[in-house]
């Protein structure tokens, strides 16, 4: 005979109720797209393109990190100027070569098929994202899209995170947040969500994503098909 308990049942582990996801660097690998588009400004400079992989490190910070990184000559004020001339390049770009991570897809169907939700809280553009959503043919499956200007704030602040909760009807008890980004981290811990630090993403040499206090953190995408790898919540 074994010894469980009279009357006691086995609870099998489930995903988090809610899950929230990064976009860029966590979700989607967008620094193909983001590298024609630095490159499409660059040749209009006359400067030869840039690899990849001097520009995969700055593509979570934004845009204007990207174009410190591709025009580090030009004071501050310059490159912000070029900010509306990187999003309309990019926009003309957008998902031409970019891809999902591997096991991605099958991460977010694992987590629909145990009867959780996921939304996207990121701080690209909102128009940009809304748009990417569809070729991933995600319009029907994404419960929820919160860009970097939907809302006054932005992460790393928190108000993207409890909005995101709010529209979904759920507390932020039943959430987790995974993302590539320190700023991602800091924002769940500020809202008061589990985190997860996604390690495949872009973040640069000198990061070190033991140091950001995440809940959990995942090698792969396919770390997480294992719903006891997430951080269990309250």
């Amino acid at each position: 005979m074994g010894s469980r308990e009279p009357g006691r049942v086995e609870m099998s582990i489930r995903f988090p109720r809610i899950v929230l996801f990064d976009l860029d660097g966590t979700l989607l690998d967008s620094a193909p797209d983001m590298l024609a588009t630095v490159n499409l400004l660059r040749a209009a400079y006359d400067k030869s393109p840039m690899l990849l992989a001097e520009l995969r490190p700055h593509v979570s910070r934004g845009s204007r990190a990207m174009l410190s990184a591709a025009f580090p000559e030009l004071e501050q004020a310059r490159r912000d100027a070029m900010v509306p001339a990187f999003l309309d390049a990019y926009q003309a770009l957008l998902g031409r070569h970019s891809v999902l991570f591997e096991d991605v897809d099958t991460l977010l169907a694992r987590i629909e098929a145990d009867g959780a939700r996921w939304g996207i809280v990121t701080n690209k553009p909102e128009y940009l994202a809304r748009e990417i959503v569809p070729q991933l043919g995600w319009e029907t499956r994404c419960a929820v899209l919160i860009g970097g200007d939907t809302l006054a704030e932005r992460k790393p602040h928190p108000l993207p995170l409890q909005v995101a909760a709010q529209r979904l009807g759920s507390t932020i008890a039943d959430c987790v947040y995974v993302g590539d980004d320190e700023r991602d981290i800091q924002s769940a811990r500020a809202a008061g969500m589990r985190s997860v630090a996604a390690l495949w993403g872009y973040r640069g040499d000198d990061e070190v994503p033991a140091d950001w206090g995440a809940d959990a953190m995942a090698a792969l995408p396919r770390a997480l098909l294992d719903p006891k790898a997430w951080p269990r919540l309250p």
